[in-house]
């Protein structure tokens, strides 16, 4: 593993624990060239998954865009670092476990929407505004109004 300060390619694992969910392990590191310590985390991956865009364009899956969109949406909110982090766990593995490796990142938006309505839901009005292309605040009463029960919003088709 290459040190992330200096590059040093001969770097030394000090300690390895699994998470907390058992679905990765942690690993803390030295590196002997510039005497840095750092974590990495290494996890199982069943199978190479490529998104399909709505432009027909396909692009390699990157768990890291998808916990950048979820911090975004997750920004200055009380939640746990640790329910994100299962959460994201979860979506991957949901993912891999399509049998599919060409998933349309509809289906990821629709997944990631249903793991932050439980888990927090300004987090996902947020990343709903984005994910259903909000254009004006008619757009978010609409939503709410749906989320609320108390008004005709959007659905799959709208």
């Amino acid at each position: 593993m290459r040190c992330p300060f200096c590059q040093n390619e001969d770097t030394q694992v000090k300690d390895s624990r699994p998470t907390d969910d058992k679905a990765s392990i942690r690993r803390r590191r030295f590196c002997p060239a510039c005497g840095a310590r750092f974590t990495t985390f290494e996890r199982v991956q069943l199978r190479e998954l490529t998104v399909l865009k709505k432009s027909g364009r396909r692009v390699p899956f990157e768990r890291d865009k998808l916990e950048r969109s979820l911090d975004i949406a997750l920004r200055k909110r009380p939640v746990d670092p640790d329910q994100v982090e299962r959460m994201i766990n979860g979506i991957v593995r949901r993912l891999e476990s399509l049998g599919e490796s060409e998933i349309d990142a509809e289906q990821i938006g629709r997944l990631v929407m249903e793991g932050l309505e439980s888990l927090d839901q300004v987090a996902y009005v947020r990343y709903a505004s984005v994910y259903r292309n909000f254009r004006e605040a008619s757009d978010f009463e609409k939503f709410l109004g749906k989320m609320t029960g108390t008004e005709e919003g959007y659905g799959e088709d709208d």
